[in-house]
């Protein structure tokens, strides 16, 4: 595809690998790097996207795809990008096969928790219906992965928060050793405390949590 190989060749001319070097190292070193900064490498991603509108449009989610699986993670990023303008207000019931391939292929905090928010959570509000199935097998699930999206897709819901829901989910958790876990729980209620503090500050007081979730979900509360 054009747009592909015309966005490859763009960031290679662009390649820093002092940069690259310490962004690898920033992600433990689980993805190689062009080196590219986001402000420059946005600005790129969509001068070659607005060459390539009509590929783009046509082929989003197999052009997506396609990036997700090259090793540099500058275009992963894209892919997301991609996937976030071209599905929203138009999601399928079947699109969450599509999310949870995103989630589970190369995995890391950064690609999973832009996916949990901004796809995921608009997906299950686009398909309410779609919610509780979801995120009971998110939840369940063995993958750890999984397990953070299901904490995290209502991050940008406010009023429209499901907080009984997401004390659910939470408890599920609780007990978890996982840090990324633990973290996500903490970020989830000091998301919703932006909008409902006291509910969640009680809540917390008399929950079980582990320390770390309730230090992350108290911090913006006085």
């Amino acid at each position: 595809m054009s747009f592909i190989l015309s966005l490859e060749n763009s960031y290679a001319e662009k390649r820093n690998p002092e940069n690259a070097f310490f962004m690898a190292k920033y992600m433990k070193n689980n993805f190689l790097f062009f080196g590219i900064k986001t402000d420059d490498r946005r600005k790129i991603f969509k001068e070659i996207w607005r060459e390539n509108q009509t590929e783009v449009s046509l082929h989003a989610t197999e052009i997506a795809l396609e990036l997700y699986l090259k090793p540099e993670r500058e275009l992963h990023y894209c892919a997301i990008e991609i996937l976030l303008k071209s599905l929203k207000k138009s999601y399928k019931k079947q699109d969450i096969k599509l999310i949870e391939k995103l989630i589970l292929t190369n995995s890391w905090w950064d690609s999973v928790d832009t996916i949990a928010k901004y796809i995921l959570g608009q997906y299950l509000l686009e398909l309410p219906l779609e919610t509780k199935n979801t995120v009971n097998r998110f939840s369940n699930s063995e993958n750890m992965w999984l397990n953070r999206s299901a904490i995290l897709f209502q991050l940008g819901y406010k009023e429209k928060t499901n907080f009984v829901l997401l004390k659910e989910i939470c408890e599920k958790h609780q007990n978890s050793k996982e840090f990324f876990i633990q973290k996500a729980i903490g970020w989830a209620l000091r998301e919703y405390a932006k909008t409902n503090p006291e509910a969640v500050k009680n809540y917390i007081d008399n929950s079980n949590l582990k320390p770390l979730s309730k230090k992350e979900g108290l911090k913006n509360i006085r």
